[in-house]
């Protein structure tokens, strides 16, 4: 009997409902090892999983048996919970509906691992809306402006 044998590398990108920037230095380190958590639970194995105050990027192995759009779900929900329930912020905190979707081939991982895990840095020069934009362009994802994430500027 064959194996099932793949390699599904999925970059996603989801913000903060109302785009506030709530994902302080207090907790987003703390955070974003949780998210990692939840990935491994999910048996999608994380590979960098970062963000800044108002949003987050998380890359990992998706195993051939799931749904990204389920892995997002309950990665949003159970993340959602545990800001809530460690009252990490003052009111309720909510992550934003929809998320961005990127396919990288695994000579690509250390690149967008960096990108990651430079998000501090990188998001000295270019705001998140600018990040976000030209992620779709280069994917060639169409899109209509009144359908991307609720942008704050």
């Amino acid at each position: 009997m064959a194996n099932t044998y793949s390699q599904i590398n999925i970059h996603c990108v989801f913000a903060v409902k109302g785009r506030e920037n709530m994902i302080t230095d207090r907790f987003r380190d703390n955070l974003h090892k949780y998210m990692s958590g939840i990935l491994r639970n999910e048996n999608a194995f994380p590979l960098a999983v970062g963000g800044w105050r108002d949003h987050v990027h998380v890359f990992f192995e998706l195993p051939p048996n799931l749904r990204v759009s389920d892995l997002m779900r309950d990665l949003k929900a159970v993340s959602s919970k545990w800001i809530n329930d460690n009252r990490f912020v003052k009111g309720k905190f909510q992550w934003q509906e929809g998320y961005g979707a990127f396919s990288y081939s695994r000579s690509q991982r250390n690149n967008v691992i960096q990108y990651i895990m430079n998000q501090e840095k990188h998001h000295k020069g270019k705001t998140f809306k600018e990040e976000y934009l030209d992620m779709l362009i280069k994917f060639k994802i169409e899109f209509k402006d009144e359908y991307v994430f609720d942008f704050y500027d």
